[in-house]
């Protein structure tokens, strides 16, 4: 999750190599943007934004994305259910990290993807968590962001400090301006800035995780790197001392002003250079 600014010029961007459509067990269509990269023997790499933002909201403006591709690698970055140019029912049987999990899953089995590194932030960060600990060996190297002690103890983003009720209602506010606490008017402010269905993010946060996940069974190499002045990234250590091959990484900022950071990407395309 994160609300922003408007993102800024993407110019410099190469345009993606393919859009893949991938239809899922459940009947939608997810699309994965994908650049074929130069490089032989690197892993894939696969990038799953956060909650209400999309491929081409999220990583351009990180840098990350162009960090990887200048070093070759083979990216694919997902929209994920009700966020970009996938699908986006307004039913909540059909959202939550667990769903989106097996969507990542099968997005590897249609594209033949063997072993990938992945990325995630915030939401994509919970996904990513998912997908390693249910399938770790799909996973040669992790990194997640915007995320801390909340994954370890409520089980998926900290709802300590953005309350999923109340953000779903705010999303389904007719008027935002009755939206008093600052964190959930910025969320509301972004989706709309950014041209989100207001309906579908409401719908996953209606279903947001909070369950256990079984971070002891991760055994992918893990980069925890968080905001140091992040409320949904409050105590990162928690999540790096859970995971058993984890080390943290902090930069500046909130939970958005970190995607921002240069030290964000630097410090992930570091991380999985091959």
């Amino acid at each position: 999750m994160e609300p922003s600014p408007e993102p800024g010029p993407q110019d410099d961007l190469r345009a993606p190599d393919h859009t893949h459509r991938v239809s899922t067990s459940d009947g939608l269509t997810l699309v994965v943007h994908a650049w074929d990269g130069s490089g032989a023997a690197a892993h894939p790499v696969v990038l799953h934004h956060g909650f209400s933002a999309s491929a081409f909201v999220e990583w351009p403006r990180t840098g990350l994305l162009q960090a990887l591709l200048a070093a070759g690698r083979r990216v694919l970055a997902v929209d994920a259910r009700g966020h970009g140019a996938s699908d986006k029912p307004h039913d909540a049987a059909r959202y939550g990290e667990v769903r989106m999990a097996a969507d990542v899953v099968e997005v590897l089995d249609a594209l033949d993807l063997g072993v990938i590194d992945l990325v995630g932030y915030s939401m994509g960060s919970v996904v990513s968590l998912l997908v390693a600990s249910t399938h770790p060996d799909r996973v040669h190297r992790l990194a997640v962001g915007g995320v801390g002690a909340g994954i370890v103890e409520l089980g998926g983003v900290d709802t300590r400090a953005l309350s999923s009720a109340e953000l779903a209602r705010a999303l389904r506010a007719p008027d935002p301006s009755a939206i008093t606490d600052p964190l959930v008017r910025g969320f509301r402010e972004f989706a709309e800035a950014t041209g989100n269905d207001l309906l579908a993010l409401a719908a996953q946060a209606d279903a947001v995780h909070a369950a256990p996940l079984a971070l002891d069974r991760i055994s992918a190499p893990t980069l925890v790197v968080a905001g140091d002045a992040d409320p949904l990234a409050e105590r990162p250590e928690v999540l790096a001392a859970a995971v058993p091959r984890a080390r943290l990484q902090r930069v500046h900022g909130d939970h958005a002003e970190a995607l921002s950071d240069p030290g964000f990407a630097h410090a992930i395309a570091e991380f999985l250079a091959p």
